[in-house]
């Protein structure tokens, strides 16, 4: 196996090539094969909970019952995912003819390899499916990952963050204050609540790298801008800091290993795939990265003035800089594409499973009724919204619960005016605006105050729900700018949806209504808190 970093990108490559990349997600893996034309030549996915039932995941996880808020997915699901997708593709497409293999994977999430795991990796039999051999070979510490909806570390977070000085010390050296979903912390709580596991542990993945083990047949390295969610790498320098390392737990910094780019080449791709599969041995493993950096890098998102929003399991907003500024509520991760500027992200738990819920209880569990419900009801939603919180949420940091209000002087002219009262419950209508309006007056208000663009210049819209254009409608009205998405594919040209109604940036009583948005979630979180 070429180590990782290793210079194996100097290549001439037939026309005829062909590229895979995968994305694995918190709820499926997907594959798709691109020509050197970037044109489609196949794609699939396995789902996990419907087409790998025996792992018992909902939603692509476990929700341990036992343990508060410890949220976690078993490696082998994922192991086995990627041995039934490369099955499928491998009659439809000649893997011969493929060049270089790369990939996106959820993020934050932890895999514990045992001791002995590396040498079970160089040594796989290709006669023999994937997963059982790793089992077999006990190949994990811990046969469960915390994923990112893990919110079981929040004593683990404020430790670290009192032993590095504070929350914002940690932010401005780390990129992010420590948030329960990060590495460092669930690494942490590991040492603490299971010793055992911790001291059996060889090497530390993220889902990412983990997903790049397997390919290259031995250990990759976690790449730099995903690293970046570990609360364990300087952002400047991009190294693991020696500080947060011993703020965090003993002999850290042997587990993790050594960083790399997030475009270097982490290897040749391991025999089995070869033997297996018929994968060419010189095809190259480009070091896999995480979900939302490899967005930026798919989308070209360059100009400072411009966002992306993608729309998924988790929702994210993200968008280019080059003078970060550290701050309690957003990461900080170097760009994958441009290593002189940074990428500026945000993080919301409760995106698309949330939205689905709603879907599920006020429109018939049915997407058409609930867009003709979001278009009988106005702008502003006559004073009606709503907080919808199905998972601890992360921005802001708030307990499960749904929290609805009736503003009353919601167009009167001044803040001090509006008065909000709790209530109950919203009538069906009513109820899916207020989560649509909710989730994007939140996503614009923590924009703000993060530093990022707003209005912006534009917005890139990604993910599930960006092809409803009645979301996307809604979200150009509340950005005020322009929303750009693609009909049918990433790959074909983002084409210009919805412009913001009222031209140019919000104003009058729409910006009212997002500063008062932006107060009562300050409210409701030192309420709740």
């Amino acid at each position: 196996m070429a180590g990782a970093g290793d210079d194996c990108c100097s290549l001439c490559l037939p026309d005829e090539s062909l590229f895979l990349g995968f994305d694995c997600s918190t709820q499926s893996l997907k594959a798709t094969v691109l020509d050197a034309g970037l044109a489609v030549v196949a794609a699939d996915s396995v789902h996990f909970d419907s087409e790998l039932p025996h792992y018992g995941t909902s939603g692509g996880v476990r929700r341990d019952p036992a343990e508060r808020g410890r949220i976690v997915a078993p490696p082998l699901m994922w192991a086995e995912a990627l041995d039934l997708l490369l099955g499928r593709l491998r009659p439809r497409v000649d893997l011969r003819r493929v060049a270089a293999v790369s990939g996106s994977a959820q993020q934050h999430g932890s895999v514990y390899w045992a001791r002995g795991a590396g040498a079970a990796l160089a040594a796989l039999d290709p006669a023999e499916a994937l997963a059982p051999q790793l089992a077999a070979a006990g190949a994990f510490a811990a046969p469960e990952s915390p994923v990112w909806m893990d919110s079981s570390t929040a004593a683990q977070c404020r430790e670290v963050e009192a032993a590095m000085g504070g929350a914002l010390r940690l932010a401005a050296l780390t990129g992010c204050r420590a948030h329960e979903r990060c590495t460092g912390p669930q690494a942490r709580r590991m040492h603490q609540t299971r010793p055992r596991v911790y001291g059996a542990t060889e090497r530390v993945s993220l889902v990412s790298s983990f997903m790049a083990s397997l390919l290259v047949g031995g250990y990759a390295r976690v790449d730099e801008t995903d690293g970046a969610g570990m609360n364990l790498m300087d952002i400047h320098t991009r190294q693991l800091r020696q500080d947060a390392l011993e703020a965090t737990a003993p002999n850290l910094e042997e587990k993790i290993g050594k960083l790399a780019p997030a475009h270097a080449v982490a290897g040749k791709i391991a025999p089995y795939f070869v033997q297996r599969f018929q994968f060419a041995s010189s095809c190259i493993v480009i070091q896999w990265s995480g979900d939302n950096p490899n967005s930026l890098a798919g989308l070209t998102l360059s100009n400072p003035g411009d966002l992306a929003i993608s729309l998924g399991t988790s929702d994210t907003v993200f968008g280019v800089t080059d003078t970060p500024e550290p701050t309690l509520e957003g990461n900080i991760l170097p760009n994958p594409v441009d290593p002189k500027t940074y990428m500026v992200m945000l993080c919301y738990k409760n995106g698309s499973l949330t939205r689905e819920d709603i879907r599920n209880r006020y429109a018939e569990k049915s997407w058409d009724v609930f867009n003709r419900l979001l278009e009988e009801t106005a702008p502003l939603n006559g004073g009606k919204l709503g907080f919808y919180y199905k998972e601890h949420e992360i921005l802001p940091p708030l307990p499960v619960g749904f929290h609805r209000y009736f503003i009353k002087n919601l167009t009167g002219g001044s803040l001090d005016a509006m008065v909000e009262h709790e209530v109950e419950e919203f009538d069906p209508p009513s109820e899916v605006r207020a989560i649509i309006e909710g989730q994007f007056m939140s996503m614009r208000g923590h924009a703000e105050r993060c530093g990022l663009p707003v209005p912006p210049k534009r917005i890139i819209a990604t993910g599930g729900a960006s092809s409803n254009p009645i979301i996307l409608k809604i979200m150009a009205s509340i950005f005020g700018c322009p929303v750009y998405s693609s009909p049918r594919s990433i790959l074909r040209p983002w084409v210009r949806l919805y412009e913001q109604p009222m031209g140019g940036s919000a104003t009058g009583k729409e910006s009212l209504c997002h500063s008062h948005v932006c107060t009562l979630a300050d409210r409701i979180q030192n309420h709740l808190a």
